[in-house]
């Protein structure tokens, strides 16, 4: 019998490619899939996501919201910022005020460092969407004021001369008490409870994988770091492939609940979302 296709979409950085390894790179069995990938940057994803085109897919949480519908999240994979996240770098210093009355490159609407910029500033917030890995060069030749920066750039931004205006993921905590939930994985409602199982459990293993082989994975994965030391790619990866990423457990999940619950409170997003983790259902 042909196996089944199942299409991941995750994208093309050091933390990715660090979890996926062991299924990319055929270390584990996966039985009667065939697990295909396809690497685009995250807002892609999302708009994909939208769309219903991928069976899972890596995506970033606030877009989750647009899609419980269709997806259900997977109980593993998450990238939590623990007292870290998302940074606004600029050339010069800018206070809470000061963000306001400048335009500020973000990588993507339905971005969830977006989305947390939104609920930091509380109100108009003049924007501009760049790529994400064109976002610190944008700043630096005075294109934008200031800029929202996720992946590798929260650990190269001073090597450009750039300057460090607020970390959303320390603003979260300290206002939560939480960490703050940037990207999840999801898996497409209509596969079936048998196949929807199987790809938790397939990507579960994949993350311990990572976790138990370090050195062997990350020379993999430094080949999506973009410029990153051996020493920052592993300072990276650990930031976002951990044992919150292996499996969430209450805490993770009342992040996310938490996070969204804040953003439809403040209008950021039409609906009440509707948060099922594939494990609850």
């Amino acid at each position: 019998m042909p196996k089944r296709i199942i299409t991941i979409g995750h994208s093309p950085d050091a933390d990715d490619a660090f979890m996926f390894f062991a299924l990319t790179h055929g270390k584990i069995a996966t039985g009667d899939l065939e697990i295909r990938h396809e690497l685009q940057d995250i807002e892609t994803l999302n708009q994909r996501c939208l769309r219903g085109e991928l069976e899972v897919s890596a995506v970033s949480v606030h877009a989750y919201a647009y899609v419980t519908d269709t997806y259900l999240l997977l109980p593993s994979g998450f990238s939590m910022g623990d007292r870290y996240g998302p940074i606004i770098v600029s050339r010069r210093r800018l206070d809470r005020e000061g963000l306001r009355d400048v335009t500020i490159a973000v990588p993507g609407k339905l971005t969830t460092a977006f989305l947390a910029l939104q609920l930091y500033l509380g109100s108009h917030c003049s924007y501009r969407v760049i790529r994400f890995d064109e976002i610190l060069a944008a700043v630096r030749r005075g294109e934008v004021e200031a800029g929202l920066i996720i992946h590798e750039g929260q650990l190269t931004y001073q090597q450009q001369g750039l300057e460090l205006v607020v970390d959303l993921g320390k603003w979260w905590f300290e206002n939560t008490g939480l960490p703050l939930p940037l990207g999840a994985n999801i898996v497409r409602r209509d596969l079936g409870n048998e196949v929807i199982s199987a790809i938790a459990r397939l990507l579960r293993e994949s993350i311990l994988y990572a976790l138990e082989h370090e050195e062997e994975v990350l020379d993999y994965a430094l080949q999506y770091g973009r410029g990153l030391s051996r020493e920052q790619g592993r300072e990276f990866v650990r930031m976002y492939v951990n044992q919150r990423t292996l499996l969430a457990g209450p805490e993770e999940r009342q992040a996310v609940e938490r996070l969204l619950r804040e953003a439809y409170s403040a209008g950021l997003i039409p609906h009440e979302p509707r948060i099922a983790f594939a494990d609850e259902v």
